[in-house]
């Protein structure tokens, strides 16, 4: 354990942003979940109308730097191909 006050500080602050990070993370997988269910139905309106709710909570969590950017623009592109490869 820090001995100093700012390390005792620094450890608090990374917890906190570890834990917001880690709440992020999870929200982009609970909606990733929901278009690749829809897929799984073939409901294609379903999958549409969760590709955007995706879309945005992906963006988000990049613009907070949970994700970079590349990553989400690869994890929105995969999602949208997915979905319109629905027949």
């Amino acid at each position: 354990m820090a001995n100093i006050k700012s390390a005792k500080k620094r450890i608090l602050v990374n917890r906190t942003k570890a834990e917001r990070n880690k709440m992020i993370k999870s929200s982009v997988k609970t909606s990733v979940k929901k278009v690749r269910a829809a897929i799984e139905t073939k409901d294609k309106q379903a999958a549409q109308a969760a590709l955007l709710a995706a879309t945005s909570t992906i963006d988000k969590a990049a613009s907070k730097g949970v994700f970079h950017k590349n990553t989400a623009s690869r994890k929105i592109s995969r999602l949208a191909k997915a979905v319109n490869e629905m027949a």
